[in-house]
């Protein structure tokens, strides 16, 4: 075993865990205080609700050996055959550089953060109970079949039609931004939003965290401590800086002034769309990633506030639109040296050809993610005692009390 893969991955792991909470903060600095804990708490209750379905049989419907069977539904799906992590080898052999579990704890950290994305759609309205049921079912029936198509060997990934995603742009942003929709769409909108986040501290910190963690979330994704890691993550930092610097340029413009929340939304918006492309892209790929991302997610939030869609903390246009924009640009920017054999991105090919791969790889995730996700939210909505939404009352109240009995600020501790 190769101690310094091993150590590398080990890092990387515990780096995109960083994630999530990084993301209660984030989003706990957008909503108004009266739910600031309950925004912090979805977060963090899905860490502990996808390690347990993420070990149980999330693994194993994702990693698994494709199904047998009709061969259209071969690739869709892994099988049963590690439920429980049954058959995943606990220690390495000969021929192993790395621990076999590396992979069931590296992507844990993938799944536990994507149905914690969805959350920013329906902040300050959500019922708790509900939210936790739907995560269960959502990585069982959604997330699972996506990480299979495209790491796990199935329809749409190396193995089939030869998607690039390197680091998760399909998996986990487009797949939780077109949850965000039918989910913002379901629960219906906020009956009184917040106009300003009540801490912005929190939402810088929460960006600040959510981009160190990326450099696990893409350096991981190489899998070794290798040239392909730093590569991945130089781009991501060059990205991510492009994007946040663009985003604040046109709030200046437009507004006279810089927001803060401004340029970390665009720092996270340039994550997103270099995600899928980190493995695939040099320094100038990055650059031109990061601008698009700036410019496109800017005006993609600035559109969806005049529609009556009410995406909360603008999963969709960041993560969504985001993930799209990063899935396309990996198909024009990706250099042969870089790229799995064979695979050249439109700038150096002149051709389209993996530009349109990338492009129905991205419509058919955003399709099957938002039918599913609509579907269980529809369902669970109609079963007597659950439904998505909180009563006006608690609503109202602000959901740290209705939902948790706790309060993020207190006058007197000790009433």
């Amino acid at each position: 075993m190769d101690s310094g893969h091993t150590a590398w991955m080990l890092t990387a792991s515990a780096l995109v865990f960083f994630m999530t909470p990084g993301l209660a903060f984030f989003y706990g600095g957008l909503v108004r205080a009266k739910s600031l804990v309950n925004t912090i708490m979805l977060s963090f209750m899905t860490i502990g609700v996808v390690s347990i379905v993420w070990t149980l049989w999330g693994y194993s419907l994702a990693y698994g050996p494709n199904v047998s069977g009709d061969p259209l539904i071969q690739g869709f799906i892994g099988n049963f055959s590690a439920l429980g992590l049954d058959g995943v080898a606990m220690m390495s052999g000969e021929e192993d550089s790395i621990s076999p579990l590396y992979d069931v704890l590296f992507q844990m950290m993938f799944a536990i953060i994507t149905p914690a994305l969805i959350t920013g759609a329906f902040v300050e309205r959500f019922k708790f109970s509900t939210y936790l049921i739907f995560t269960v079912i959502w990585i069982t029936i959604v997330y699972a079949p996506v990480a299979h198509w495209v790491w796990g060997g199935g329809w749409i990934g190396g193995d089939g039609a030869g998607a690039l995603d390197f680091a998760g742009g399909t998996v986990i942003h487009i797949n939780a931004g077109a949850a965000a929709v039918a989910a913002a769409l379901l629960v219906g909108k906020r009956a009184n939003p917040g106009l300003q986040p009540n801490n912005v501290p929190f939402v810088v910190l929460g960006a600040s965290i959510l981009w160190f963690g990326w450099f696990g979330f893409n350096g991981g994704s190489a899998l070794a401590a290798d040239d392909f890691a730093v590569n991945a993550m130089l781009v991501t930092q060059i990205a991510a800086g492009t994007a946040a610097t663009v985003w604040g340029l046109i709030g200046l413009f437009a507004t006279k002034k810089i927001s803060a929340v401004g340029v970390a939304t665009g720092a996270v918006a340039g994550l997103v769309a270099i995600t899928p492309a980190a493995g695939v892209v040099n320094p100038l790929g990055a650059i031109a990633i990061g601008l698009g991302a700036g410019v496109i997610c800017y005006f993609a939030v600035e559109l969806i506030h005049r529609t009556n869609l009410d995406d909360a903390l603008d999963v969709f246009a960041v993560h969504g639109v985001g993930g799209i924009w990063g899935c396309i640009a990996a198909g024009i920017f990706t250099v042969e040296s870089m790229a799995p054999e064979g695979v050249k991105g439109l700038v150096q090919s002149g051709s389209f050809e993996q530009v349109w791969i990338q492009f129905y790889t991205a419509g058919g995730t955003l399709a099957y993610s938002f039918i599913l996700s609509f579907a269980i939210l529809f369902v669970l909505d109609k079963i007597p005692g659950l439904g998505l939404r909180v009563s006006d009352s608690s609503e109202s109240q602000g959901l740290d009390l209705s939902e948790h009995g706790e309060q993020a600020v207190v006058n007197d501790g000790a009433n």
